[in-house]
């Protein structure tokens, strides 16, 4: 035995060595106050998949069972009279839901190669469908009806051999679910759906596949406090296997979109386009008009890799990341479009992606005088590199007017081999000689960036 004051000491050297951790309450003043994993501002680029039963009809959107049975729109309407017997029920669309072809590993093959950090899997939609065996969901799981097996399971461990990221949505309400219809009629004054259905699933999936994304949707009824949401990202930061790596969204009452939670979502497509001083995901769509896949769509729906480099580069110029969604059809594939334009994403950000990852906004996000120039930055022990990327390539010199230059100043093309010229412009600002370069030889097809290193006041 030690003596006490030996005793005393070691105790001490422990408090000094292991400081307190920090524990949140469930208040949003302390919730806001975690600071965001740094894997997430990193990551810049992630992948956002809309997959349901709702993916056998395969038309107008995830929302379909809502549009039908609620809204009544006629376009829905018209096509089950059409293609349907009169009593079929949206709980008879599960039993296609097959995914014969789903092989997650093909999946994380064509994620990696996009390069996607992060992706983020529907677990569940607002039709209530669970794409995991879930003990509160009695044969409307993929377990018991449809695929017969795990989805979500099947894809977190394809991801994590890819180094990917495991994200997963999940929304609180459900469309037709009788507890929340119930609670519903009563203004919400009861809880009997959140404990009986909302909050066991979240455990259940932080639990069971412990993921580094919770994309919370579906609470824009009500305040957060029917949703108890306070107290589960309490118990998730503080308690959960996923304490230290995970984040989370803003989508956890009608109350804290855009206000609260670890990153700000504010709307579907959010694309400010100016600094947002909070971090921020523009969740935006690959098909420009829907979520989920649709069998009707043509290729003029599908945006264009001119079009999603620039949704990636104003995004993360502006301190965001993009969550770039894609809908797998009913039998688990990719479809062949969607499939090339994320791995020309990924050829891309081969070229450019030290623009891009890793890197913070600058204190410019647009060139000054030149609105097709967005700008990034990263620091070293050198000092700050700024990126300029271009959204279209100069007929001539390219003037920009927000770089102070010194004497030092160093200007690359990256992909481009060599240095190039260029002159300072008075009073501020530098014009950068564009070299000759033949179409073929060129480093990127979309967007190009120029790497500047060395300015004045960087």
């Amino acid at each position: 035995m030690k003596p006490r004051t030996e005793l005393f000491i070691l105790a001490l050297g422990l408090i000094l060595v292991c400081p307190a951790v920090s524990r949140y309450d469930p208040n949003w003043k302390s919730l806001d106050s975690r600071p965001l994993p740094q894997w997430y501002d990193d990551a810049k680029f992630g992948i956002f998949l809309h997959w349901g039963v709702y993916s056998v009809p395969s038309y107008l959107g995830a929302w379909f069972w809502e549009e039908w049975q609620e809204s009544h729109n006629k376009d829905i309407i018209e096509f089950m009279r059409k293609n349907y017997r009169p009593d079929f029920t949206y709980a008879d669309f599960a039993a296609d839901f097959t995914a014969e072809f789903y092989n997650p590993d093909q999946w994380a093959d064509i994620f990696k190669a996009a390069g996607a950090r992060y992706v983020v899997l529907t677990s569940k939609h607002h039709e209530g469908f669970c794409n995991w065996p879930s003990k509160v969901s009695f044969n409307w799981n993929s377990m018991d009806v449809g695929p017969k097996r795990d989805l979500v399971g099947d894809l977190a461990a394809a991801l994590r051999k890819k180094s990917i990221h495991v994200g997963l949505y999940h929304s609180l309400f459900e469309f037709f679910h009788p507890l929340f219809l119930q609670d519903q009629a009563n203004n919400f004054a009861t809880q009997d759906f959140v404990r009986s259905k909302t909050l066991p699933e979240l455990y259940e999936l932080v639990n069971w596949y412990k993921p580094d994304v919770i994309w919370s949707d579906g609470d824009w009824m009500v305040q957060d406090t029917y949703w108890n949401s306070t107290h589960f990202l309490a118990w998730l930061y503080n308690d959960s296997p996923v304490k230290d790596t995970v984040v989370t969204n803003d989508r956890w009452g009608n109350t804290t979109t855009c206000l609260h939670g670890g990153f700000l979502t504010c709307t579907d497509r959010y694309t400010p386009k100016v600094l947002v001083k909070r971090k921020f995901e523009n969740a935006n769509t690959m098909d420009k008009y829907y979520w989920a896949y649709r069998r009707d769509i043509t290729l003029s729906d599908v945006h264009t890799m001119d079009e999603l480099t620039e949704m990636l580069i104003t995004t993360v110029s502006c301190g965001g990341n993009l969550l770039l969604n894609v809908g797998p059809t009913k039998d688990g594939r990719i479809v062949p479009i969607f499939e090339e334009r994320l791995r020309q994403m990924g050829q891309w950000l081969g070229v450019n992606g030290e623009a891009i990852y890793e890197t913070k906004p600058w204190r410019y996000q647009n060139d000054t005088y030149n609105p097709y120039v967005w700008y990034t930055s990263k620091k070293s022990t050198n000092g700050t590199t700024v990126y300029a990327l271009l959204l279209e390539w100069p007929d001539n010199d390219l003037l920009l007017q927000s770089p102070q230059t010194t004497s030092n100043t160093k200007v690359t093309l990256l992909g481009y081999n060599g240095d190039l010229k260029w002159k300072a412009k008075s009073p501020t600002g530098m014009v950068i000689n564009i070299p000759t370069i033949p179409f073929n030889k060129m480093p990127s097809q979309w967007a190009w960036t120029f790497k500047l290193e060395n300015l004045l006041n960087q």
